[in-house]
């Protein structure tokens, strides 16, 4: 079962654990679960439904205490030593819970030995809320069928995306407020470098600007943590206890980001770290304490549940579309209709696509297809899945010194759609998306980011009307900024047209090449671009 975050994966997987028990067709359950914390948070929903899961097992136990219907185990637990668990699963009628089931790919000997433990269980199930990986590894218990290309592609028997989920009111809409900005800083060979955040860089430049981006030391972050904290006082006006998370790259710069939310709030955050023995127990105080933020690196990304996470920061430097689509989970979860969500993102290209690519669909490929070049989509998620090893060998290879960041508002993404281009920092166009309402009905939010819109043009309109004739001169664009803006145009309505049509985004582009002619996007002419933002443009109304 496939399904996205938020959606409630648990609950169903308990109470199918409760009908199998109450036919007699099991009579123990076992849980595998990626870390530490989920084994508590498994045993303690199950404990709703009186099923009673030890989240202590150890591999020195060999079977659980009689007090107990199973156990909860990670699957580093279950490599660590699987005879033991294959004898846990023979020596009952057993139902295995494989939670975040793609982790079974994460090693070779992690894959065998999940394998060897539960190919004897009488009932198995399979979940994950991003059932795809970045690498070919074979996901244990997971079929693969070959596509029409011949690639063998993981098939699931059940799926219940993000569109569907927020169309039933199951999950929150997500606006994403992205920032860009000047960035400078000097290398180990004493040059000064100086890149915009939004603008089409080189790769080694992008990652550079990023860090330095991220960098507590700048402007850039205490002004984005302090527009986001804005946004949650605005939400909280209609939830009280919602509640803020901001992901770090790593625990330095965390605890230097609790610094600054302190200074900002008056309130201490809560700063989680995965070294702390008492870590699960500052998220489960979070959970109900109602305290405004929590700071976290990467243990909070998947699995844990914090239903009352209503703004996030994205303030690190991991973005496989497997660990963004995890950290973006944590704040879909509706508890009743109307809530809304929203996450800051830096606007790097590789998190511009993943924000785009929120309902999009994937599955695990075992064979790498070839793509046509028009899969700008894919081939920036590609690149996106090595990033964090790039990153690593990136700081290794760079030596540098952050020197300054500014932050700048730049745009709203919601469903693929931008809002509030190009705005101006501290203008009302960036106080216009912060002061959306904490309670949004999902089918109203375009509605209201198209009135905010339109608003925020009347008012440009107003303020160049009123300035001085020679303010007003307009100075042609530079070609770079049209071109930019003509393919982002272009890719959201393939995006667009894409999910109406059901065509694959690689698709979409190769008939309107063959329509109009011309390159690929990343050659095209501003008249080829617009040719094929005409024609889809059509499609779309009709």
């Amino acid at each position: 079962m496939a399904a996205t975050p938020g959606a409630g994966k648990t609950t169903f997987a308990l109470t199918l654990a409760v009908e199998l028990m109450r036919m007699g067709e099991v009579n123990r359950i076992i849980v595998v679960a990626p870390t530490e914390h989920l084994k508590t948070q498994w045993a303690d929903a199950a404990a709703r439904v009186s099923i009673r899961l030890d989240p202590r097992f150890r591999n020195s136990h060999w079977a659980p205490s009689k007090q107990y219907h199973g156990a909860v185990v990670t699957y580093a637990q279950v490599a660590a030593r699987s005879s033991v668990h294959r004898h846990l699963t023979e020596s009952a009628k057993t139902l295995v819970i494989l939670d975040e089931v793609h982790h079974g790919g994460d090693a070779l000997s992690w894959g065998d030995a999940i394998r060897d433990a539960y190919a004897p269980a009488t009932r198995r199930l399979l979940l994950s809320g991003t059932p795809f990986r970045s690498d070919t590894a074979p996901i244990p218990f997971v079929e693969y069928h070959p596509d029409q290309s011949g690639a063998r592609i993981s098939s699931t028997d059940y799926a219940y995306g993000y569109g569907r989920a927020l169309a039933d009111g199951v999950v929150r809409p997500v606006l994403f407020h992205m920032y860009s900005g000047k960035m400078r800083w000097r290398t180990s060979a004493g040059d000064e470098l100086e890149a915009h955040l939004g603008q089409d860089n080189t790769k080694d430049v992008t990652s550079q600007a990023w860090r330095t981006a991220l960098d507590p030391e700048g402007e850039w972050m205490p002004a984005v943590l302090s527009a986001a904290d804005r946004r949650l006082t605005e939400i909280r006006h209609h939830v009280p206890d919602a509640g803020g998370l901001v992901l770090a790259t790593d625990q330095t710069v965390a605890r230097a980001y609790a610094k600054i939310l302190h200074s900002l709030t008056g309130e201490q955050p809560t700063v989680v770290l995965s070294d702390d023995a008492t870590a699960s127990e500052r998220i489960d105080a979070f959970t109900t304490n109602g305290r405004r933020w929590m700071v976290a690196v990467r243990m909070v990304s998947e699995g844990v549940d914090v239903p009352r996470l209503a703004v996030g920061v994205y303030a690190t430097s991991s973005s496989t579309p497997l660990f963004f689509a995890q950290a973006i989970g944590r704040f879909v979860r509706a508890r009743k209709r109307g809530e809304a969500a929203s996450v800051f993102l830096p606007n790097v290209p590789v998190l511009m696509t993943l924000a785009n690519e929120m309902e999009r669909q994937r599955d695990h490929a075992l064979d790498r297809r070839d793509k046509d070049d028009d899969g700008l989509e894919d081939s920036l998620l590609e690149g996106a899945n090595r990033e964090d090893d790039a990153s690593d060998a990136l700081t290794q290879e760079f030596s540098y010194q952050a020197i300054s960041s500014l932050a700048h508002f730049d745009r709203v993404v919601f469903e693929g759609k931008d809002f509030g281009q190009l705005a101006e920092p501290g203008t009302p166009e960036e106080e216009e998306f912060i002061g959306l309402p904490g309670l949004l009905e999902p089918e109203h939010v375009h509605e209201l980011l198209m009135q905010r819109q339109s608003r925020q043009s009347r008012l440009r309109e107003a303020r160049e009307a009123s300035a001085p004739p020679e303010a007003t001169t307009t100075l042609p664009a530079p070609l770079h900024r049209t071109l930019r803006e003509q393919r982002q145009l272009l890719n959201s309505l393939v995006g667009l047209y894409a999910r109406q049509s059901g065509e694959p985004h690689g698709a979409v582009h190769a008939e309107l090449r063959r329509m109009c002619g011309g390159p690929a996007v990343s050659q095209a002419t501003v008249t080829q671009l617009q040719s094929r933002i005409e024609i889809l443009r059509k499609r779309v109304r009709s």
